[in-house]
């Protein structure tokens, strides 16, 4: 599987790699929903293997999928495989009984946990998960010294950014310093991507990648939901409280992908294809990262993997999805 580098930084990672969130299951952080249901442990195993052998080198986790879950599924099923791959967490939104999930300490301490629920003696990219630093960004400067405290004692080898507006990152990426940024992206909201954004312009003036997450738009767009019969997650599945997953939103949704379908295929692997191409021929874009929770899920991902999309393809896609 083709791979590309992490900005400046010597990290290459495959085109296709896989975010891990599932794999922490049903989860709540301060009184909501933050996880995913029906994640069996066996098929995610499995799946993670068949990524593995497949050429998927890059797995993305974090402290709070399932509080530490999520990181020692992935450290139980790369086992002695850890070297081949590149792991990426973060820090952020689990804040323990500190007074500020960013609190220097609160950092060093859930970067060691991270350490030891990966069973690994390095973190290869470690993220800030969200751009809220507090009143006035109180927390800011001694957050990005301890963690790049941590970088010089080889517990980290290069420091990621995520956040959910282009103000976090216009405002954070000077002083970070990261590598990679983070965020959505997705045919139904790629602004952090698109051209005339501010991020694809810090992007440039600064050597950085982007790493997007969701995609498939939790897979929205394998267009595997009906409209008249929305589905209902149980508490503790994120899902359960987005608005997206509702009639109104599934509707429009729906009424595009037929669109879609009529030029490329109806099949999940040909709707993963175009969602999963359609962000790679983005400039800045290294690699998406769709979750999964089983092995059906991994192989029709990775069967859109070295399959790009010509430049009319991506032209007809931003406007079917611009259109109202």
């Amino acid at each position: 599987m083709n791979q590309r580098a992490l900005g400046k930084s010597d990290i290459k990672v495959s085109q296709v790699s896989l975010g891990c969130w599932t794999l922490g299951g049903r989860n709540w952080n301060r009184g909501q929903s933050v996880g995913w249901a029906d994640v069996d442990e066996g098929e995610a195993v499995a799946a993670i293997h068949d990524a593995l052998d497949a050429g998927v080198n890059h797995f993305d986790n974090a402290d709070v999928y399932g509080n530490g879950k999520a990181e020692r599924m992935l450290a139980k099923a790369l086992g002695s495989r850890r070297k081949d791959v590149t792991i990426a967490t973060k820090v952020g939104h689990f804040p323990g009984t500190a007074e500020h999930a960013y609190d220097a300490l609160h950092i060093r301490h859930q970067c060691e946990q991270s350490l030891k629920n990966l069973n690994t003696d390095h973190i290869d990219l470690y993220y800030f998960h969200h751009g809220d630093f507090g009143p006035d960004d109180r927390w800011l400067d001694a957050a990005v010294a301890e963690v790049n405290r941590l970088k010089d004692a080889g517990k980290i080898r290069a420091i990621g950014l995520s956040a959910y507006s282009a103000d976090d990152f216009v405002r954070l990426v000077p002083k970070v310093k990261p590598v990679a940024l983070q965020s959505w992206a997705h045919m139904m909201d790629d602004q952090f991507i698109r051209p005339g954004n501010p991020v694809p312009k810090l992007m440039a003036e600064h050597g950085l990648s982007f790493v997007a997450f969701s995609p498939l738009n939790q897979g929205i767009l394998l267009d595997k939901y009906d409209p008249k019969n929305p589905p209902k997650f149980e508490d503790g599945d994120i899902r359960s409280e987005r608005e997206k997953f509702q009639a109104d939103g599934l509707r429009d949704a729906h009424a595009k992908m037929q669109q879609v379908k009529e030029r490329f295929g109806a099949s999940t692997e040909d709707l993963a294809r175009v969602a999963l191409q359609y962000i790679l021929a983005h400039d800045h874009v290294a690699c998406v990262i769709p979750g999964f929770r089983n092995r059906r899920q991994v192989q029709c991902n990775l069967s859109a993997a070295d399959k790009p999309l010509s430049p009319d393809d991506v032209k007809f896609l931003r406007e079917v999805f611009a259109a109202k």
